[in-house]
């Protein structure tokens, strides 16, 4: 495996990692404040943006033209605004367990979206992986139970979680030729900058009104984690995943967020038991992984119908 793609698995594994806890502590965050799930994602956006700004403040100046700058606002939308703006809606409206399953269907969304677009193979070997890794991910998940009513789930968030990955999986697609171009804090920078401008009408009445002395020490840990980490440190990896990974690639490491979020949630709610059937998930999920990552890519099944065709050539000389 070459040094670039190691790279390019260390930084979503890393991603991913801290995106799985972002289900249970959002919910903590909901319950134990008047804190609403639009206020939450107008901070992660504005955070996140302020932060890029002035890490970039630090880099060489990188000038981007118009038509990309295009790109990148509706880049904002796909990857940003809808994915975190509905899904955060939808996590307030259904259990962490809930909306961690649904990320399970990012990888589909991905490959089918990418077969059709990016014209990538839709070959045996990634199919099993996708299969494996779900069954892996469901597994895991389900194995833990149901907790109390605070983790109930809702069929208008489970739609919303959903529609929030398949939107992830258009721009993990549509934009990877952006990766190749900018470093990650140029792109994130534009892009939480056109995120936070797009939700200050939605969500400006709420936080001018709202009581922020009543927020508990708690809250602002939850709220400084969901900016710091899964916001801002996760948007600046991804894209070096995308850069050095298919896009199925790269969606497929949302697997490890039921990983994580059901440990947490086991741990919160008195069911931490680890059993036999939670490492077998565990194992399904990487196996899964490994599977996709080892699937051939456009450029090497070209690359081999071309040496089969040279060698007939050269046979029938």
């Amino acid at each position: 495996m070459k040094t670039t793609e190691i790279r390019g698995h260390a930084a979503m594994l890393a991603a991913n990692f801290m995106w799985g806890l972002i289900s249970p502590v959002a919910k903590f965050i909901f319950l134990a404040s008047a804190i609403t799930p639009m206020m939450l994602v107008e901070m992660r956006m504005v955070g996140a943006a302020v932060l890029m700004w002035a890490v970039s403040l630090l880099m060489p100046p990188e000038h981007v033209p118009h038509h990309d700058l295009l790109k990148l606002f509706f880049a904002s939308l796909l990857g940003v605004v809808f994915n975190q703006g509905v899904f955060t809606l939808g996590v307030s409206m259904t259990s962490p367990v809930d909306a961690s399953v649904i990320t399970t269907s990012t990888p589909i969304f991905t490959m089918v979206i990418a077969a059709l677009y990016l014209g990538e193979p839709v070959t045996a070997k990634k199919v099993s992986g996708v299969a494996v890794g779900a069954a892996g991910a469901l597994l895991l998940i389900l194995s833990n139970g149901s907790a109390d009513a605070a983790t109930g789930g809702n069929v208008w968030g489970d739609i919303l979680c959903i529609a929030a990955e398949a939107c992830f999986a258009c721009y993990l697609v549509f934009f990877k030729s952006l990766t190749g171009r900018y470093t990650p804090v140029t792109l994130m920078k534009w892009m939480f900058t056109y995120a936070a401008v797009c939700t200050i009408p939605f969500t400006y009445t709420d936080i001018a009104a709202f009581d922020w002395g009543r927020v508990d020490d708690s809250v602002w840990a939850g709220v400084a984690y969901t900016v710091v980490c899964a916001t801002f440190l996760c948007y600046l990896l991804v894209p070096v995943g995308q850069r050095h990974l298919r896009p199925t690639v790269v969606s497929m490491y949302c697997y490890v967020q039921p990983v994580v979020a059901s440990c947490i949630v086991a741990v919160c709610w008195g069911t931490s038991t680890f059993t036999p059937v939670k490492v077998a998930a565990i194992v399904l999920v990487f196996t899964g992984v490994y599977l996709v990552t080892r699937s051939k890519s456009k450029a090497e099944l070209d690359a081999c119908k071309a040496a089969r065709h040279d060698g007939s050539r050269a046979d029938t000389h």
